[in-house]
């Protein structure tokens, strides 16, 4: 074949499909750079909101991702590809890929919400998918929880979303509830200015809301006294065992000791 016939067949090439081809490429173009601006658009407006970066990024490169995609196909339709038995096949595919990580997109998705909603931050202590403990990290996937023994617990983020989540650190004060049992023989007046005088001496109480001491139940063997001053967040549990000790010292001395569980057991006479 000489050099004039090949020379016609491009140019009857080109002219016949050049202007799909460059149609095409001004598609993927034209489908890039408004993948990039929306894609980045979002980033920002994550960021703006405190989003984790880690979320933020990732959001923003599936959604990158899934813009170029939805220009490629019209691209390759100009192009003269046939793009019936391709989205045939991805959609296959991803049926495939999202049954095979439906647990994974699961941890994912809490993760997410996790992030984007914090309903607790590292540092805090909470109770979240049946385990107590500290919030160590909390990943795309897993949230880390060291307990108070040491222990590194791993729990799914799907678990943690599914169950209910206490973050005792959550607010900057915490109410401490104590119930104090005294004879029925005691001085209820007095054993409620006693253990007053105890909580004015307890610096780590706060002055509002005032703390609260009343009588609640008349149990079977005590009188029992609710006792709930307010502390701040990090001082509950110092507070909580320096109050018990210091009322049960207390009422031993003032002869008003918390009386023992106890039966009285009758017998008729003539049994």
């Amino acid at each position: 074949m000489d050099t004039n016939a090949l020379i016609q067949q491009a140019m009857e090439f080109l002219m016949e499909f050049g202007p799909r081809l460059l149609t095409a490429i001004g598609i993927l173009i034209v489908g890039y750079w408004v993948a990039k601006i929306v894609s980045g658009l979002l980033v920002r407006t994550l960021n703006a909101r405190n989003i984790d970066p880690t979320v933020s990024n990732f959001v923003g490169k599936l959604l990158f991702g899934t813009l170029l995609a939805v220009a490629l196909i019209p691209a390759l339709g100009h192009a003269g590809i046939q793009t019936t038995s391709i989205l045939a096949a991805l959609g296959a595919a991803g049926l495939a890929v999202g049954l095979a990580l439906q647990g994974s997109l699961s941890n994912f998705a809490a993760g997410v919400l996790l992030i984007a909603f914090r309903p607790c931050r590292v540092g805090d202590y909470v109770e979240a998918g049946g385990t107590a403990g500290t919030v160590e990290s909390i990943s795309l996937f897993s949230t880390m929880l060291m307990t108070p023994d040491n222990k590194r617990i791993m729990i799914p983020n799907s678990r943690v979303m599914s169950n209910p989540i206490t973050n005792y650190n959550a607010m900057p004060t915490r109410r401490v509830d104590l119930t104090i049992g005294i004879p029925y023989s005691a001085d209820i007046p007095a054993a409620k200015a006693l253990i007053k005088s105890i909580l004015e001496k307890e610096d780590r109480i706060l002055p509002e809301p005032a703390p609260l001491i009343a009588v609640r139940q008349l149990a079977d063997s005590s009188v029992n006294l609710v006792v709930r001053p307010w502390v701040n967040a990090a001082d509950y549990w110092g507070t909580h065992d320096a109050l018990l000790e210091a009322i049960k010292i207390a009422l031993d001395e003032a002869d008003m000791s918390v009386p023992f569980p106890q039966m009285d057991v009758h017998f008729p006479k003539d049994a």
